[in-house]
């Protein structure tokens, strides 16, 4: 279970890297997506950067919560998660300097810290509901 969380996290910051250094912002150009995903897309600019690191933050929770089992501090590992989604969102937008047509917005990296937080919370919401509901059937 681990190796496939640890796949689909490189898995989405691959995609993070792929759509922020296309020569184009206006995904218009990539026919493969859904033309409804296209239109929120591009009317939703910064918003966009939020929803893969939702799911970067709550595939990084879910890395580590075997470290939270074994005493590190919860908050500890938070702030490591952010860090690590912060440091992706600012990767991305950093090689946007270096393509024609794009530039680095610090409200992406704004956007990409608060998905990721986002993601960590739900992981936590999920967690511990299964886990409340996992004890109540056990009883």
């Amino acid at each position: 279970m681990k190796s496939l969380i640890f796949f689909l996290i490189i898995a989405c910051i691959l995609a993070v890297f792929y759509f922020s250094w296309l020569p184009n912002p206006d995904l218009g150009t990539e026919t493969y997506l859904p033309s409804w995903l296209l239109v929120w897309s591009n009317i939703y600019y910064n918003l966009r950067t939020a929803v893969p690191f939702v799911a970067i933050g709550f595939l990084l929770e879910a890395a580590t919560n075997d470290k939270k089992r074994s005493g590190s501090s919860r908050l500890r590992l938070f702030v490591e998660n952010t860090a690590i989604s912060a440091a992706v969102v600012c990767i991305a937008e950093g090689g946007q300097y270096f393509i024609a047509n794009r530039s680095p917005d610090l409200t992406d990296v704004f956007f990409g810290i608060l998905g990721s937080g986002i993601g960590s919370l739900g992981f936590y919401v999920f967690y511990h509901f299964l886990i409340s509901k996992n004890r109540i059937n056990a009883k």
